[in-house]
């Protein structure tokens, strides 16, 4: 009788082969369902907003692991929603990525002060996206709390 030993498959901590969650907060409706395409081909689980305060209260309730936000909104400037989510304990430390096409000499720095982890110039490549995207959310990790 011959007998096989078999590898016992790794195990992975929840945290590994959970979904992450990217939170779009953009007033561009092409541009956000562009995005969210892409993003869920890749495997992320996708939320959306077109408008800043409904894009505050997705972050506050849903906590997801990186946050897409453009600073042009109908109801505030995407400026105030990144001053927000890094006041608020809730939101502090969910990575935000700024996605814009302003061009406005301290816009790095406005951005950077009001909290965001990475700007990115629209139009911008979207492979390069991704991997900043996986880049902002694994730096992260380790002091990003998920809420049970």
């Amino acid at each position: 009788m011959n007998v096989e030993l078999v590898e016992k498959p790794e195990s992975r901590s929840v945290e590994e082969t959970r979904r992450r969650t990217i939170l779009i907060i953009d007033d561009d409706q092409s541009m956000v369902e562009v995005l969210s395409f892409r993003l869920k081909r890749q495997g992320y689980d996708v939320c959306s907003s077109t408008f800043g305060r409904e894009g505050l209260g997705l972050a506050r309730s849903d906590h997801p692991d990186l946050i897409l936000l453009d600073l042009r909104l109908p109801d505030t400037d995407g400026l105030t929603v990144c001053r927000e989510l890094a006041d608020s304990p809730a939101t502090c430390c969910i990575p935000v990525i700024i996605l814009s096409g302003l061009d406005q000499p301290d816009i790095l720095r406005n951005c950077r002060a009001a909290g965001c982890l990475y700007f990115v110039h629209k139009p911008y490549d979207p492979n390069a996206l991704l991997v900043l995207i996986e880049q902002a959310i694994t730096d992260t990790a380790d002091w990003n709390p998920r809420p049970e």
